[in-house]
């Protein structure tokens, strides 16, 4: 399979051009910050852009764009994932850490140890190494904004003042959520949700959802609101299946009956979700994958107030759509409470009985 290019990115035409006219200068900034909606093509357009700049033969134009030569080695060894000049900065990679304690950890946040063992220390080792390319080296740096102060701290100094030929990308869903020094020396370059047209042609190119039966694949593109990756997670993860099953629940709580079996349904899905995400993975964290089943679980709760939204305001019903803004605030309440390590099951069960209060 081929190392994904620029030109594979749809539906971010002002990001993408930017980017090709950095390169096209042969001038790239060391620091650059990927900001929008989870799933539009950030990560994406971040291995298209460092595949061109650990290429040397980027220079060469190809169809009136800059981009490098696909069948070349540097093409190879990044789609192979052997390129030793691009580092991926995540979370996960505590589970690697010299450090024990940090492999222990729950992996919810970017710890200072991860950003000096996986950013600062190879980046360090970038200033002796010949090149013919635009970066010696290439970090891209996954949710940045989960970066703990002191490892914000810690890679203000190499943003500041960067070893030659070291290019650095944040990516985040929540810019604000950044050191405001960090955002300073950054070039930021926002992405958005994509067109209903962009997310056709996405369907065509990826066949996403081919198999499945016409009302789940509906379900699945109003869900994803412009985003592939949120249609991609939602499809695998079996969202449609999640929705079917507590859809009668909130039923009974949109007309005001406390549903007792509702909590303990959604905290089940997650559980069985985090369980099979876990199975058969070394040093996965089951406490990681608790959090992200719940985010899952919370997102499409958040879907279905917000669909109730639109369908009161679409009849003129204004003491609908309160109830169902309500319903919306409880549930990100909820949320914040579980982010904040509330019991989830205890959590979910309260918020069943507000639901049915609302």
């Amino acid at each position: 399979m081929a190392f994904p290019r620029l030109s594979d990115v749809l539906g971010q035409e002002r990001a993408i051009t930017r980017l090709r006219s950095a390169l096209s200068s042969g001038r790239v900034h060391h620091a650059w910050i990927f900001h929008g909606p989870s799933g539009v093509g950030k990560r994406l357009a971040a291995d298209g852009f460092a595949a061109a700049l650990l290429d040397p033969t980027t220079a060469r134009p190809e169809g009136g764009d800059v981009g490098p030569d696909p069948a070349g080695e540097t093409q190879r060894l990044l789609a192979a994932g052997m390129h030793p000049d691009l580092h991926i900065v995540s979370k996960e990679l505590a589970a690697y850490s010299r450090d024990e304690t940090v492999r222990r950890s729950k992996q919810r946040v970017l710890p200072v140890e991860v950003i000096r063992e996986f950013l600062l220390e190879p980046a360090a080792l970038a200033s002796g190494v010949a090149r013919a390319s635009i970066a010696r080296k290439v970090f891209i740096v996954e949710e940045a904004h989960l970066m703990a102060a002191s490892a914000a701290n810690a890679a203000l100094k190499t943003l500041e003042e960067p070893p030659e030929g070291v290019v650095v990308i944040l990516l985040t869903e929540s810019e604000s959520d950044l050191l405001p020094t960090i955002r300073s020396r950054c070039q930021r370059v926002p992405f958005g949700t994509l067109s209903d047209d962009a997310m056709a042609r996405w369907l065509e190119r990826s066949d996403a959802g081919a198999g499945a039966p016409r009302d789940e694949r509906e379900w699945l593109l109003a869900f994803a609101g412009g985003s592939p990756g949120r249609f991609l997670s939602a499809a695998s993860g079996g969202l449609y299946r999640w929705r079917q099953a507590i859809a009668p629940m909130l039923a009974e709580a949109e007309r005001g009956r406390f549903s007792a079996e509702l909590g303990g349904a959604c905290a089940k899905l997650i559980d069985e979700w985090a369980k099979a995400e876990v199975d058969g993975k070394e040093n996965a964290s089951k406490d990681a994958a608790n959090k992200a089943g719940a985010d899952r679980m919370f997102t499409l709760l958040s879907a279905w107030a917000r669909g109730r939204i639109r369908e009161a305001a679409a009849r003129g019903d204004a003491e609908g759509a309160s109830r169902a803004a309500a319903a919306a605030e409880s549930i990100a309440l909820a949320e914040s409470q579980v982010d904040a390590n509330a019991n989830l099951g205890v959590a979910l069960d309260h918020l069943a009985m507000t639901l049915a209060r609302r």
